[in-house]
């Protein structure tokens, strides 16, 4: 019965908790919660569930601010916790993937913006 108590007790399990960010087109920078975690597809791991604040910025796409909240899981429950954290013999993971679409930044033409400029100044002008 010892050998048996001893032999749960090394073999106890835990839950490995992951996020990955992935983004179309991937070669995004990623930050969740004003972490840099890297370039996407970017993952990194967490220890609490709740809401997650993640940032993606690439060149010539719009900067995206997302907020997720992520829920955790039935064995992650109160009572539930206690069994698959520390009686569970192995590893439970917890895989989320967050999929991103960029948008393209939209560039306004040169003369659009000249134009602007010029109306501007002669409001200015006050003519």
């Amino acid at each position: 019965m010892l050998v048996c108590l001893a032999g749960l007790t090394l073999t106890t399990g835990c839950v490995r908790r992951r996020m990955t960010v992935r983004t179309s087109p991937p070669g995004a920078t990623v930050s969740v919660d004003n972490q840099l975690i890297g370039t996407s597809p970017a993952a990194t791991s967490f220890v609490y569930y709740g809401t997650r604040e993640i940032r993606i910025e690439k060149d010539g796409f719009r900067t995206e601010t997302i907020r997720r909240k992520i829920k955790p899981p039935w064995y992650q429950w109160p009572v539930a916790e206690f069994v698959s954290e520390t009686l569970w013999p192995g590893e439970i993971r917890d895989e989320r993937i967050i999929d991103v679409e960029l948008i393209p930044q939209a560039t306004e033409s040169s003369e659009n913006v000249l134009n602007r400029a010029e109306h501007l100044r002669s409001q200015a002008i006050g003519g």
